[in-house]
């Protein structure tokens, strides 16, 4: 890679910007190109001034798209590791374009783990309210179940402490959500957040905190979070690693169940926690849970059933895999339909005149951005839950 960022470095000088009194931002960037079967590298440039876009092709060095206002870009959403959608391209920025944009965007960037307890799983949805409250972004989720063991492994560093067997027996009781959060400063906003371990203590001196809140005890204390940089990295690699291998399994069942996404443009609207407690509220029992960042060749794939049948079939592609989706397993008694019903007509117009309380009337935009995907033939519910649990989690 370092041949690569001293070339970067060269095209940069080379490509002198016109714009020179303009903010830029630079990455490199990977589009995996599926008629070729070829991963493309590009320099993206973003300029926050005006939100305008360029892309330059690094292979052919050459300007590939001139600078152009792109409305669908934003600054937070520029960060290594992350994937943003640039005219229907899907972008994975790999690499800082340079010394200017790393010092800009990269210096206090961090990720750390939140796990959330087996007796707050069920209010969900409130705790992501409260991270998006404090400007943490959800990058990566998870439902599992740990074994003893595994949960004896998380913990090891607590092995002597009097506590250990409870705090192992209870967070192998039940699912766990596990989630890397990305932000300024994340490793203490989240422990901040999160507040003092003993619930009765953060009840007095942290009312605000999320253990203040939703806390029992000092073991049923909603969640965890990583106490620095260095465990944080140790202990997302543990639910999410980075090898090839897997972390701890899913809890999808795929049985009696129907499958529910969260459409990026909500999620990146910060619509994911109300979504959350809507369908909690409204009693469906979530059974599985986890964030994809589908690519293009999965999508259509995923959606071919609508093609040629509905005209937003390339659109509702588009906004696939135009970042991150959170996908549910909705389980229950003749859960497609119920759920079906609850999501409401594809257009929110149409949802907010016939049906206001339905999720697409209350969180949806239009046709495509309609908030939520949800199986539409009952007969279907369990094949689009193992599209996602089993074959691309695989």
């Amino acid at each position: 890679m370092q041949m690569t960022r001293k070339h970067l470095e060269h095209i940069l000088h080379r490509h002198k910007r016109s714009h020179t009194r303009d903010d830029r931002y630079a990455f490199l960037t990977e589009w995996y190109d599926p008629t070729a079967s070829l991963l493309r590298q590009y320099q993206l440039f973003y300029y926050p001034k005006d939100g305008s876009v360029e892309m330059f092709d690094v292979k052919n060095q050459r300007i590939f798209l001139r600078r152009t206002k792109y409305d669908n870009l934003h600054q937070e959403d520029l960060f290594i590791g992350n994937r943003v959608n640039v005219f229907s391209r899907q972008l994975h920025l790999i690499e800082y374009g340079d010394q200017y944009t790393a010092n800009k965007l990269g210096s206090k960037k961090e990720r750390t783990l939140a796990l959330i307890k087996p007796d707050v799983v069920a209010k969900i949805g409130d705790v992501l309210e409260l991270m998006y409250s404090s400007n943490l972004m959800v990058t990566k989720a998870t439902m599992t179940k740990l074994t003893w063991s595994q949960a004896a492994d998380f913990y090891v560093e607590h092995q002597s402490k009097p506590f250990f067997n409870n705090l192992v027996q209870f967070v192998s009781s039940g699912p766990v959500i596990a989630m890397e959060l990305m932000g300024d400063e994340a490793v203490s906003i989240w422990k901040k957040l999160l507040g003092p371990a003993d619930s009765a203590v953060a009840r007095r001196e942290a009312q605000q905190s999320v253990r203040a809140q939703f806390g029992t005890d000092g073991i049923k204390n909603v969640g965890h979070g990583s106490d620095s940089l260095a465990a944080a990295a140790r202990e997302l690699e543990f639910f999410f690693p980075s090898t090839i291998g897997h972390g701890p399994s899913n809890t999808a069942i795929f049985t009696d169940c129907t499958c529910c996404i969260i459409k990026p443009h909500a999620i990146s609207e910060g619509l994911t926690g109300k979504i959350l407690n809507s369908i909690s509220s409204a009693g469906f029992e979530i059974s599985a849970l986890q964030m994809f960042n589908v690519d293009r060749a999965n999508a259509e794939e995923f959606y071919e059933v609508y093609k040629g049948v509905v005209t937003e079939y390339p659109s509702m592609v588009t906004e696939l895999c135009s970042g991150p989706c959170m996908v549910l397993e909705i389980h229950g008694t003749d859960a497609p339909r119920a759920f079906r019903e609850f999501c409401g007509p594809a257009d929110p117009e149409i949802a907010r005149h016939l049906r206001p309380t339905t999720l697409r009337a209350l969180y949806g935009k239009d046709k495509v951005k309609n908030a939520v995907h949800c199986t539409d033939l009952p007969e279907d519910g369990v094949l689009e839950v193992q599209y996602f649990f089993k074959i691309l989690d695989g």
